[in-house]
């Protein structure tokens, strides 16, 4: 889980730097015409920048989704729920970093957007990690998945 987590936040916050390196200005990159382009955002609110006004809502967010994944991680057994929670801890721990470091003041920064879906949204690589983790919570969650080791039928518990 920590080294998936790891995987996320380093690609994250490194195509970030790039982002805000290449494309500050108004500069952009076409990708794919009229699918896919680079361009800078910086998002002080949620997706598709809800709650703009109220930043220090979603570092606390991004907080305690962050420390409940770290306690639910501890007794992880299962490879698939790894997965799912090594990406949503890379992805919120990421955005979290963002809201507590980048301008315009610790525990209200914005997060660096810069992946254009053809104009119907703006996102970075942590947002793909979550999204992708979210998915896979469903599905395991739908699936019944335990997050722990299964019972061991050789020795009911009294």
């Amino acid at each position: 889980m920590l080294v998936l987590a790891a995987v996320v936040l380093l690609l994250d916050q490194a195509s970030k730097l790039w982002a805000v390196s290449a494309l500050s200005g108004g500069a952009a990159i076409t990708v794919i015409p009229r699918l896919l382009r680079f361009r800078l955002l910086l998002n002080p609110g949620a997706a598709f920048s809800i709650g703009e006004g109220a930043t220090w809502v979603f570092t606390l967010a991004a907080a305690a989704a962050v420390g409940g994944i770290l306690y639910v991680g501890r007794r992880l057994r299962s490879p698939a729920w790894t997965l799912v929670l090594g990406a949503l801890l890379g992805g919120a721990t990421s955005h979290l970093l963002d809201r507590l470091f980048r301008p315009p003041a610790f525990a209200q920064g914005h997060v660096v957007d810069f992946i254009d879906y053809g104009g119907l949204f703006v996102g970075n690589v942590a947002d793909i990690a979550l999204v992708g983790g979210c998915a896979l919570l469903l599905l395991l969650t739908l699936r019944d998945v335990p997050l722990g080791a299964a019972p061991d039928k050789a020795h009911p518990s009294p």
